[in-house]
C-alpha cells in the first residue's frame, strides 16, 4: 500500500521536475492570481467613482464582450503561430493597461470612460491568451504526462482564483483600488516573464501544429476560424466533449452562482459567511479531485466518466434542493466539486493528446466561447426560478444533468474514449 502511494505521489509530482512547466505552471497562476484583481480593482473604482451599479455594469459588459466576440480569433492566431508568444504578448499588453490605469487613479484624472476603454481593451487582450494557455500543455510535457500536468496546473488555478478576488479586496481595503491596479500590472509582468522562458519540446516527426516548430500556412483568418469549427463538429467525440461542456456549464453558473446565495441566504438562513464557506469548499473539492485524478495511472474511458461526472453532479443537485443544514450543504458541494476536479484532468488530457495541435486552439476556443454563451442564459433562467425556491433550480439542473448522462451513454464511440 505505501509503495503504491508513493508511486502515485511521484507521478503527480512528475512534471514539476521539469523547468519548463514550473514556468508554465507559475505565469498561469499568476495570470489568474491577476484576472481576480482586475475584477475587485475595475468593480470598486468604477463604484467609488460613480456610485452606481449601472455603471459597474457596463464596465464589466465592456470587458466580457470583446473577451467573448475575440476568443474565437485568438484561437486560430494560437494556431497560427506560437502558444508561448501569444501568451507572453498577452501577459505584457495587460500588465501595461493595469499600470496606466493605476497611474491615472492615484492621478485623480481617472473617468468612467476611461475604464470602460481600458475594460474592452483587457477583454480583448485576454481572448487571446485563454486558448493559448489551454493548449500550449503538449509542447511543454509529453503525452504520458499530460494527466499529473493537468491536475497540477487544475489545483493551481483552482487557488488562484479563491486567492484574487480575495487579495485583491485585500489591497484595496489596506490601500485604495489604483494600487490594486499597480500589483494586478506586476502579476501580469511577471506572467509574461515565466511564459516568455518556457522551452517547448521539439516537434514530433509527422506533428502539427506552429507551436510544434512548423509553420502556419498562409490561410486567411476566417477561412482558419472556419476549419476549426469544422474539425469541432464532424468528431462525433469532440461534439459530444462540446455539448457536455455547455450542459455543465449551464448547470454550474447558475446554480452555483445564484444558487449558493439563494441557498446560504434563504434556505441555510446563513449569510455572506455561508456562501464564502460554499464557494470554498467547491473549490477545495476541485483541488483536491484534480490531485486525485493526477495520481490516476493509465488511461481511462474519458467517455464513462464525463457520464459519471454528469450523473454525480445531478445527484448532488437533487440533494442541495432538499438539504436542511449547512454541513450537509458543505459535504455536498465539496463532493460535487471533487468529481469536477477528477474528471476535469482526463478531459483535458483527452482534447491534448487526441486532437492535432494545428487546430487545438481552435478547437478549444469553440469550447471556450460556448461557455461564454450558455452561462448568461444559466444566470437568467436560474434567477427567475430562485424566485419559486432553490428547490425547481436545482431540480431543473439535476434534470439537465442527468439527460445528458444518459445521453453520452447511448454513444458506443463515446463510451470507448480513452
Amino acid at each position: 500500500m505505501a509503495n503504491t502511494l508513493t508511486s502515485a505521489g511521484a507521478r503527480l509530482w512528475s512534471p514539476a521536475r521539469q523547468r519548463s512547466f514550473r514556468l508554465l505552471w507559475a505565469g498561469q497562476s499568476l495570470s489568474l492570481l491577476g484576472d481576480g484583481f482586475s475584477y475587485i480593482a475595475f468593480s470598486w473604482i468604477t463604484l467609488s467613482l460613480t456610485g452606481s451599479t449601472l455603471s459597474l455594469g457596463y464596465v464589466l459588459a465592456f470587458q466580457a464582450v470583446p473577451r467573448a466576440v475575440l476568443t474565437l480569433v485568438g484561437g486560430s492566431l494560437s494556431d497560427m503561430w506560437s502558444s508561448r508568444r501569444l501568451m507572453a504578448f498577452s501577459s505584457w499588453a495587460r500588465a501595461v493597461l493595469m499600470v496606466t490605469v493605476g497611474i491615472l487613479g492615484l492621478a485623480g484624472t481617472l473617468t468612467v470612460w476611461m475604464l470602460c476603454v481600458a475594460a474592452a481593451l483587457f477583454g480583448a487582450v485576454d481572448a487571446f491568451f485563454q486558448p493559448a494557455r489551454a493548449s500550449i500543455l503538449p509542447t511543454v510535457v509529453g503525452k504520458e504526462a499530460l494527466a499529473p500536468a493537468n491536475a497540477l496546473l487544475g489545483a493551481g488555478a483552482k487557488v488562484s482564483a479563491v486567492l484574487g478576488p480575495a487579495v485583491g479586496g485585500l489591497v484595496v481595503a489596506v490601500a485604495d483600488a489604483p494600487v490594486a491596479f499597480l500589483v494586478d500590472g506586476v502579476c501580469f509582468a511577471l506572467c509574461g516573464l515565466c511564459v516568455a522562458s518556457i522551452r517547448t519540446l521539439p516537434a514530433a516527426p509527422g506533428g502539427g501544429g506552429p507551436a510544434a516548430g512548423t509553420a502556419a500556412p498562409a490561410v486567411p483568418l476566417a477561412a482558419r476560424i472556419r476549419e476549426g469549427l469544422r474539425y469541432a463538429w464532424e468528431d462525433p467525440r469532440i461534439r459530444t466533449v462540446l455539448v457536455v461542456d455547455m450542459a455543465v456549464t449551464f448547470c454550474h453558473s447558475g446554480p452555483f452562482t445564484v444558487g449558493f446565495a439563494s441557498l446560504a441566504k434563504i434556505d441555510l438562513a446563513g449569510g455572506s459567511t455561508t456562501l464564502g464557506l460554499l464557494n470554498g469548499a467547491l473549490a477545495g473539492g476541485a483541488v483536491l479531485g484534480a490531485l486525485a485524478g493526477g495520481m490516476v495511472g493509465g488511461r481511462p474511458r474519458v467517455g464513462l466518466l464525463i457520464a459519471a461526472l454528469a450523473g454525480w453532479l445531478a445527484l448532488g443537485m437533487g440533494l442541495l434542493g432538499t438539504v436542511g443544514n449547512t454541513a450537509a450543504a458543505l459535504g455536498t458541494v465539496l463532493m460535487m466539486g471533487f468529481g469536477i476536479g477528477f474528471q476535469g484532468v482526463f478531459g483535458a488530457s483527452w482534447i491534448q493528446r487526441n486532437i492535432d495541435g494545428s487546430v487545438l486552439s481552435r478547437v478549444i476556443s469553440v469550447d471556450m466561447v460556448l461557455g461564454y454563451a450558455v452561462a448568461p442564459l444559466s444566470l437568467v433562467v436560474c434567477g427567475a426560478l430562485a424566485r419559486s425556491g432553490t428547490g425547481p433550480m436545482f431540480a431543473l439542473a439535476a434534470v439537465v444533468l442527468t439527460v445528458t448522462a444518459l445521453g453520452v451513454l447511448t454513444s458506443r464511440t463515446v463510451r470507448e474514449m480513452r
